[in-house]
């Protein structure tokens, strides 16, 4: 009887894509999805330790699974991603019916591991995963992330991730030529690279020369996650300029405007050298769409810094922001750091940078309406069955009435009204859409 599985994911894009590695690996070895974790053989959580809510929400979840372990005492329960690797065997006393406990680093021994005895799986810097080949169970048959490299050298003083995703190593660039080249063959429309920076890729090639050499797959766009401010680079415009199928949307996190917190923070840059970077990307780009993150209440956060975030914030014109108030994480810097801010200071001024931020992005949206945009089709909307999403070159969220069509196609649409989180639109003409099918 084939054994099947549930895979619960928090967290970002990598955790995402890490999950769908897990599938991948899984249904290799025979096992198949569950529809849903009461029907499963073997619950994994694919965990995050950056937010705080995130882990708030893992450990919920688990406490429920705790119950239903006690019904199904067969079942098994496996935890993977930061936590696991952050916490390690102090997990299984905190949970004692957790059976594996297996780091982001070691996920290709996750079938091998559920298979024998050994509870833990948390070794530190396994470089070899560059070398590891995963076979991905893809969510989307339109989008498809690609992992470049793994870990993190830059170590901010707020983050978990070089200790719980080791030092940063890259993937070859023949493995991902390779695995870009067969999502195009495939029919993918789109790839997104991931890394924790991917502006510091190195194999035998740089990251430029990467994006280079995937534009001539022929795929149709490509978008990269995440830029470091300090190592983006008027190259990197370039390519974002001239390469046809790289798309003109760069996140690039600047986590606070004031230097005195950028410096405590540990990013490596002040506010004038992250503008002077925007200036030079909208200077060759003026369309192009910067996102960001944004910590609100970083410890020793003075109001006058507060400020000079919300000055950024005005200045720049993100298109977007992802905006959180500052978890502490044992064993970072900023755990330990003096003047640690109350909650209610933090909670105010996350409300006032997401308030400012509101009124900047419905602007920018207002001023896209009446344009003529392209859109790739992601499917029907989850919110309204009559509805089609999209998104624009540029990374905006597009509706348009459900028409005959498969996702995947690229249509041409008017912009004819803005809202703050996406765009309605009428397709231009039919025979674009058909075209692009």
């Amino acid at each position: 009887m084939q054994r099947s599985f549930f895979v619960y994911t928090y967290g970002c894009q990598m955790n995402a894509h890490d999950s769908e590695k897990i599938r991948g690996l899984l249904t290799g070895k025979g096992y198949v999805n569950a529809d849903s974790p009461e029907e499963a053989d073997l619950i994994i959580f694919n965990t995050c330790a950056i937010r705080e809510k995130a882990e708030q929400k893992f450990f919920s979840q688990l406490g429920r699974t705790g119950m239903l372990k006690r019904k199904r005492t067969e079942l098994q329960i496996a935890v993977t991603g930061c936590v696991a690797q952050e916490a390690g065997k102090r997990l299984l006393g905190k949970a004692p019916f957790v059976d594996f406990v297996i780091g982001p680093q070691n996920i290709h021994r996750l079938a091998e591991v559920v298979s024998s005895d050994r509870r833990v799986e948390t070794g530190q810097d396994n470089s070899d995963i560059a070398l590891r080949e995963f076979s991905a169970e893809r969510e989307s048959r339109v989008k498809a992330w690609i992992s470049i490299m793994y870990g993190c050298n830059n170590f901010c003083s707020y983050c978990i991730v070089p200790y719980t995703r080791g030092r940063e190593v890259s993937r070859p660039g023949s493995s991902i030529l390779a695995e870009a080249g067969d999502l195009t063959a495939r029919g993918y429309r789109e790839i997104t690279l991931l890394g924790q920076n991917v502006n510091s890729y190195r194999s035998e090639m740089g990251f430029v020369e990467l994006l280079r050499k995937i534009d001539e797959t022929g795929i149709n766009r490509v978008r990269f996650v995440t830029s470091h401010p300090r190592d983006f680079s008027i190259e990197l415009i370039d390519a974002v300029t001239n390469l046809r199928s790289v798309c003109e949307h760069i996140h690039l996190p600047i986590q606070s405007g004031s230097d005195r917190i950028l410096e405590l923070m540990n990013r490596g840059y002040t506010f004038s050298d992250y503008k002077r970077k925007v200036d030079a990307l909208r200077d060759k780009i003026p369309d192009a769409t910067i996102t960001t993150d944004i910590i609100a209440g970083f410890p020793g956060e003075s109001e006058e810094d507060h400020e000079d975030t919300v000055r950024a914030l005005e200045e720049i014109g993100f298109d977007g922001i992802f905006a959180f108030k500052f978890s502490p994480k044992k064993g970072t810097r900023a755990n330990d750091m003096k003047d640690q801010l109350d909650e209610t200071v933090k909670s105010a001024r996350l409300n006032r940078i997401l308030k400012v931020q509101e009124g900047i992005t419905y602007r920018k949206n207002k001023e896209l309406e009446g344009t003529v945009q392209e859109i790739l089709i992601e499917g029907l909307s989850e919110t309204d069955s009559e509805m089609l999403v999209g998104r624009t070159r540029t990374n905006k969220i597009v509706t348009i009435n459900a028409l005959p069509g498969d996702a995947g196609s690229l249509m041409r649409v008017r912009i004819e009204k803005a809202r703050l989180h996406s765009l309605s639109a009428v397709p231009v003409d039919l025979e674009t859409f058909t075209a692009s099918r």
